[in-house]
């Protein structure tokens, strides 16, 4: 009889399905595939999307997002579990309610609420419901500018806006929180990760494309990097490395000016 190996790490992504193949669901496990981690998904939107926008959107219902997560835990030794696009205030507390139940042993909640190309990803009441449901629940939460705005309620105008930015997300509930800051000018790329034991930097040099799906992708390669047994600055390290190398592979398939990443060619 043949010998079947031992299985990979796992890791459960719990997003909306990209059409076009750069972000969402689709990112996020090909970002697993490239770390070596076995990859779940749970789908909470399907999305008509390509490079140039999206063009429709069709929320799953929380019946079906409570049974395929219970599927999921009820069978798979799942070592991490991120979060991307939610959509609707009821699918958030849906979600809330079966990570109480299942208790993971890492949530990243990356809190998309805008697509690269402008899209609203999130009708209203999400940011409230997010805040008051799924923040105190995430090991880490990984917004980039806008969304850290939306959380807040406030603009943030520079680098030196980020820690304290940061330190009030966590005060929210959220024990770490990396906050992303590429969208504020200047040549390199200023990210900072925030938790109990103070605060870390990255940096990188801006690589001066519209990418699609980084978002997705960093928070995707931070969950495989715990769901492998890594702590958590490592796998932020990693992942942003990871992201940055990708990136600096990524193609144009589509006639818009959005590329994707290269995830498979950034850990060759």
């Amino acid at each position: 009889m043949h010998d079947v190996p031992a299985a990979p790490p796992i890791a459960m992504t719990i997003a909306g399905s990209d059409s076009g193949g750069g972000a969402g669901i689709q990112a996020d496990l090909r970002t697993f595939a490239a770390f070596g981690v076995h990859g779940l998904s749970a789908i909470t939107a399907l999305t008509a999307q390509n490079t140039r926008g999206v063009t429709a959107i069709q929320m799953t219902s929380g019946t079906v997002l409570a049974a395929q997560i219970d599927a999921l835990f009820d069978d798979f030794r799942i070592g991490a579990v991120k979060t991307g696009m939610l959509g609707s205030p009821t699918l958030v507390r849906v979600l809330a309610d079966r990570l109480q139940q299942h208790r993971p042993r890492a949530l990243v909640v990356d809190p998309v609420l805008v697509a690269t190309t402008g899209a609203a990803l999130a009708r209203g009441g999400v940011v409230a419901t997010m805040k008051r449901h799924l923040l105190p629940l995430a090991d880490l939460l990984t917004p980039n500018v806008p969304e850290a705005e939306q959380l807040l309620g406030r603009p943030l105008r520079g680098r030196e806006d980020l820690v304290a930015a940061a330190r009030e997300l966590c005060a929210m509930g959220a024990r770490a929180v990396l906050l992303k800051g590429g969208h504020l000018p200047g040549p390199r790329v200023h990210d900072v990760l925030v938790d109990a034991n103070g605060e870390r930097w990255f940096d990188q040099p801006r690589i001066d494309v519209e990418g699609h799906g980084t978002g997705c992708s960093l928070a995707a390669a931070i969950a495989a990097g715990l769901a492998k047994g890594n702590a958590l600055d490592g796998a932020v390290a990693d992942a942003i490395a990871f992201v940055h190398r990708a990136l600096e592979r990524a193609y144009r398939p589509g006639k818009g000016e959005a590329v994707v990443l290269d995830h498979l060619a950034a850990r060759t």
